[in-house]
């Protein structure tokens, strides 16, 4: 890899520190091209990506950033999974390690917050920004719907009373 390369690497490692919402370091020594083009199309459905790069350049790129705590993390075959939703790259990364022994999580970072494993499959024991969207929404519509039929009963209430006497005349 030629130094312009290199600086490209770190600028857009530094983008990707500086703008996403979690970062994930994980080690992945021992899984097969298939593993890794799994893990890769799974985090790209969740919305997320999969990148392994130098160490040294991953150091550099943390240089300055909010995510400099994770430095200590890049020893070994490190990759990196991060996504914009902070509960993505996480839930994408722990159902993979579990069906994967090679593939073992280290750490992360949410914004300037350093993660551990355990603070890791904690976030993604989370609902996603979807799953909280649709409960809120659920949640929202109960009352109007519940006002809705308080307002309509007496009124449904009133045209039965008025449908028996119709039909106690009739008869």
């Amino acid at each position: 890899m030629e130094r312009a390369e290199k600086r490209e690497v770190v600028s857009a490692l530094s983008d990707v520190f500086a703008n996403t919402g979690v970062v994930v370091v994980a080690h992945y020594a021992g899984l097969s091209v298939s593993e890794m083009t799994k893990l890769r199309s799974d985090m790209r459905e969740a919305g997320g990506q999969v990148k392994v790069a130098k160490n040294r350049l991953v150091k550099l790129a943390l240089d300055g950033t909010d995510a400099q705590g994770i430095s200590d993390l890049m020893a070994g075959p490190t990759c990196l999974a991060y996504s914009d939703d902070p509960i993505a790259a996480p839930k994408v990364a722990v159902k993979f390690a579990k069906g994967n022994e090679k593939f073992v999580i280290l750490g992360g970072t949410m914004g300037a917050t350093v993660l551990d494993a355990k603070g890791v499959s904690s976030l993604a024991d989370l609902p996603s920004l979807d799953e909280l969207r649709g409960k809120l929404v659920g949640l929202l519509q109960a009352p109007a719907g519940k006002i809705a039929r308080t307002v309509s009963a007496p009124a449904a209430q009133l045209a039965r009373v008025f449908g028996a006497y119709g039909a106690k005349d009739a008869a």
